[in-house]
């Protein structure tokens, strides 16, 4: 093969500049519905693209902007600037019922995780439901961890990705201090947030909305 034929073959494979790639990464963040990781951002891309080099300069170029480029976990979305989510209330605001249990149970998981079942009854004091359990996996903000090496190797539960968006944090380790809930009140008279005060599952509904418009209460 001559010199001319392979300098063709390299160009066959040569990556688009850095600029052309954020604009992908762009289409891609804007078309996809749930948050993307950079390994299938990159199985996307063209042979020879840097997805995570490409990320950094498309996050920098949105920063300030009323749509955002931010990280869930391990992966990534588009979504509105936190300082104008009241813009969107109307078509964001979806009415459904959280019982107290299951808030209590969905905060014992989101920082004892990964959590069996006994363990948060140990915390709560009282049982925990089925019930409560499912409407937390309907909603897709608990998920199904592995199994634990004791006796029974019983099944543990984690928070999602779901969770994670929702309340607009990276990871688990985001999640506020005793001293940030004691200063937002939702921590009053308590001695600590593992003890939480004996519920019993026919507990008042709580409104879900309520619950979500606190949001503020797990960001940085």
């Amino acid at each position: 093969m001559s010199e001319a034929d392979d300098t063709k073959e390299e160009s066959l494979f040569q990556a688009p500049p850095l600029a052309e790639q954020e604009r992908m990464l762009e289409a891609i963040l804007f078309a996809v519905s749930e948050p993307i990781t950079l390994r299938e951002i990159e199985a996307r891309l063209p042979h020879g693209c840097d997805a995570a080099e490409a990320m950094v300069y498309l996050r920098k170029r949105y920063e300030g902007r009323g749509v955002q480029v931010v990280r869930v976990g391990d992966a990534y979305a588009m979504r509105t600037a936190v300082d104008l989510g009241y813009l969107m209330q109307k078509e964001t605001v979806e009415t459904r019922k959280l019982s107290r249990a299951a808030i209590e149970t969905l905060a014992i998981i989101a920082y004892h995780q990964p959590a069996t079942r006994a363990e948060i009854e140990e915390i709560r004091g009282v049982s925990v439901s089925r019930g409560t359990l499912d409407q937390l996996l309907e909603l897709d903000w608990i998920r199904f961890g592995r199994r634990k090496l004791t006796p029974g190797r019983p099944v543990t539960f984690v928070v999602t990705q779901g969770f994670l968006a929702h309340f607009g944090l990276e990871s688990p380790r985001d999640l506020p201090g005793l001293k940030e809930l004691r200063s937002a009140g939702l921590l009053e008279s308590r001695p600590a947030f593992g003890a939480l005060p004996m519920m019993g599952e026919d507990d008042d509904d709580t409104d879900i909305d309520k619950v979500a418009g606190q949001s503020e209460l797990f960001e940085d």
